[in-house]
């Protein structure tokens, strides 16, 4: 759900990997040209459902038709072949952004040096998915919601906000939300009500509210169900034989010890399977406390891991 902003020089606004790209950082731009493009389906420039339908004029809203991980990919190889790149020294993303990793590397193999996965999964496994359809349903169930049709009427941002807050307790751990709120009041008394009176309650609402001030509801069911609907095995006996043609590829896969919501295991699944494909692999589990978004805030072994791994590619 980020935008294509992934690096700013403009102190005022953030890129969302700033961590990791810049200047002397591991994707330094001193030494490397960095493309970061937005995906398909969303809703910061590409076509997504709130692009203009040519035919009615309108936004396309449920219209626009399904877009999977692949349709990303191969927009962004379009894009790379339109800038006259015939080879990529790294694909590299966290999340939904190594689901693509995969993909390049599986599907275009010939085109990229090396692949960088960090947090991510080879397909979603059913606790993965109940997430995403709680969420979505949170979505759907909004009144204003009204069947994708709300772009000229009211926002469905009640249950667009429900649905960040869902998927932002995923995306923390319990060590890093207890460190960060613990049974901590908003004020010094609790009121019995329905009320927000803790501080971990006033933050998911501060995050469900941003939220809905920059995210189109229907790009975020769109999303969400390309991640679900996402399985690189899919077409091949082994996850080991998708990866039969990336012999060629050199693979670094990272996880972090307390994402729960893409555990290691889904990252060891990925390494094993290159391993057996004969693939050129390393594999990093980095200790950190903040869950799932480790990927974007731990800075310090990212940056040392990821930038020795880009000298001898």
């Amino acid at each position: 759900t980020a935008s294509a902003c992934a690096y700013s020089e403009n102190t005022d606004k953030k890129g969302y990997w700033d961590i990791l790209i810049g200047p002397n950082k591991a994707l330094d731009t001193n030494k490397y040209y960095v493309i970061s493009s937005n995906v398909l389906g969303s809703c910061y420039g590409s076509s997504g459902p709130s692009s203009i339908n040519p035919e009615t004029n309108k936004p396309y809203a449920l219209d626009f038709p399904f877009v999977t991980i692949k349709d990303m990919v191969k927009a962004q190889k379009l894009l790379v072949e339109y800038l006259g790149i015939e080879r990529l020294l790294c694909v590299v993303g966290g999340s939904m952004g190594g689901m693509q990793v995969l993909e390049w590397a599986k599907n275009f193999p010939n085109n990229i040096n090396s692949a960088i996965a960090i947090a991510t999964t080879h397909r979603h496994n059913a606790v993965q998915i109940a997430f995403n359809e709680v969420a979505r349903q949170a979505v759907i169930n909004d009144p204003n919601w009204n069947n994708g049709n709300y772009y000229s009427k009211c926002f469905p941002k009640y249950g667009l906000a429900v649905a960040r807050m869902v998927g932002h307790i995923t995306y923390l751990s319990k060590d890093s939300m207890e460190e960060k709120f613990g049974r901590n009041l908003v004020n010094d008394d609790i009121e019995f009500n329905f009320t927000v009176n803790f501080q971990v309650e006033s933050y998911l609402h501060y995050k469900g509210k941003q939220f809905t001030q920059r995210f189109d509801a229907n790009s975020f069911l769109y999303l969400t169900k390309a991640i679900d609907y996402f399985d690189l095995q899919e077409g091949y006996p082994t996850l080991e034989d998708a990866f039969s043609r990336c012999k060629n590829v050199k693979f670094l896969i990272i996880s972090f010890s307390s994402d729960w919501l893409y555990p290691k295991e889904q990252s060891q699944r990925i390494v094993n399977a290159l391993e057996l494909a004969g693939a050129n692999v390393s594999y990093r589990n980095i200790n950190y406390s903040y869950g799932h978004d480790s990927f974007l805030l731990e800075k310090n072994e990212q940056n040392f891991i990821i930038g020795n791994f880009l000298k001898f590619v």
